[in-house]
């Protein structure tokens, strides 16, 4: 029988924990909470890459649920940061784009997010760090 500290799933439990202090933190300053900053973020993402994702499409993107992204973007067009428009294709969809606003506070939320992710990860080269989560995220690929 192992140890809690020989368990590798409740030392990642406490790595997380301790990692979602420091972005909570980080965000805090700028009134986004970390689920408001990822949906914010990969819309600013998307729309610079020329799409208008649906709220399906962004929570795949999200890694998000559907019902809960819902939800987030409504607060984030509450705070002027999203609007939401309906899909002239599917007058049941709506397709996001990232306000003025929004477009400059996402930048400013990365760099903040980066900044936590730089001191959490330095003890381990970043090449193996992005190569071990992408297997642990992505385990069939």
């Amino acid at each position: 029988m192992e140890t809690p500290g020989e368990s590798p799933g409740f030392l990642l439990w406490h790595a997380t924990l301790r990692w979602q202090r420091g972005i909570a933190a980080a965000l805090a300053p700028l009134g986004l909470t970390h689920v408001q900053f990822v949906l914010l973020a990969c819309a600013w993402w998307l729309n610079g890459q020329g799409e208008h994702p649906n709220q399906l499409t962004l929570a795949r993107q999200a890694g998000t649920d559907v019902k809960m992204t819902s939800q987030v973007l409504r607060t984030l067009e509450q705070k002027g940061l999203v609007e939401r428009e309906v899909d002239p294709a599917d007058s049941r969809a709506k397709r996001l784009r990232v306000t003025g606003p929004g477009a400059e506070l996402a930048p400013r939320a990365i760099a903040a997010v980066e900044e936590v992710d730089a001191e959490f990860f330095q003890p381990v080269p970043r090449e193996q760090v992005v190569a071990l989560l992408g297997r642990l995220a992505r385990p069939d690929s």
